[in-house]
């Protein structure tokens, strides 16, 4: 297997990227999972998966922030576009706070798999100018809802300006795509440090604390270019319980010397200079 011969900006070896997710469904539609176990019968609309969710943008983000900024860190939060709509005040705080806002589609039913070559550029302009209105920034990324998109969304992605795309998972490292002129870095996400198994399995909190510190020793043994994605979202992490270990990652990280803390974006502008 063939070894990066770089490293990441400050010469460190490992890179870990704090992706936070602030989640929101299309009017009429609402989360497939919540914390109540008994279904609906089919047809009912989950009211109380869509209060769920918007605890996200209401509290847990602002929450997240103060627990970035006490430590320095900075985070690339996948914002889904309706947001900008319900809550632009709480997109413009994660730009303000030098944060990185990307696209994580108009909302995570409109999922880019599904969609025509059509609808899905639309879906791109439709994203990037409501968030870029949101936030006052330029949108450089993208990662679909599940991760999932098409073959083609990637140069259309390219074609409309972006930096970066995440719906990669078959790498260790960032890569760079071209199509005609333009190129896009495809920045795979890794799910080994993730609050959705707490919410999923019931897994305490602890253990993404736990998975973040065994994946830094096992960077430190092997020697290798790392990225390490410590992945929480707003509406789950976002409360006092979750939000208290996701500070302790975060403050791991900032103060290790052998870390670089760094947001999606930066990444990509560091692996094209590497071109």
């Amino acid at each position: 297997m063939n070894r990066a011969d770089w490293r990441w900006p400050g010469d460190k070896p490992i890179a870990v990227v704090f992706n936070v997710c602030l989640e929101a469904w299309s009017d009429g539609k609402a989360p497939g999972i919540s914390p109540m176990g008994n279904p609906l019968p089919a047809g009912a609309l989950d009211t109380m998966a869509i209060s769920w969710a918007s605890y996200g943008h209401k509290r847990g983000i602002y929450r997240i922030l103060d627990a970035l900024k006490r430590h320095g860190a900075k985070a690339s939060v996948m914002t889904n576009a309706i947001i900008a709509e319900r809550a632009p005040d709480a997109v413009k705080a994660v730009a303000d706070g030098g944060h990185e806002v990307f696209s994580h589609s108009y909302a995570m039913d409109v999922i880019p798999a599904l969609l025509s070559d059509e609808d899905e550029k639309k879906n791109i302009a439709r994203c990037t100018a409501l968030l870029e209105k949101a936030a006052g920034k330029p949108i450089r990324g993208w990662l679909s809802p599940r991760g999932t998109s098409r073959p083609e969304t990637p140069r259309l992605l390219a074609e409309a300006g972006y930096l970066w795309y995440g719906d990669v998972f078959d790498d260790d490292l960032p890569y760079v795509l071209t199509y005609g002129n333009k190129k896009i870095v495809a920045i795979p996400l890794g799910t080994d440090v993730n609050d959705m198994p707490f919410m999923k399995y019931g897994n305490p909190p602890k253990l993404m604390l736990e998975s973040f510190n065994e994946n830094v020793k096992i960077a430190r043994a092997r020697k290798e270019l790392t990225i390490i994605d410590v992945t929480m979202h707003a509406h789950i992490f976002g409360h006092p319980r979750g939000a208290w270990y996701f500070e302790e990652i975060v403050k791991q990280a900032a103060k290790a010397p052998d870390i670089w803390v760094g947001t999606r974006a930066e990444i990509a502008e560091h692996v094209l200079a590497q071109q």
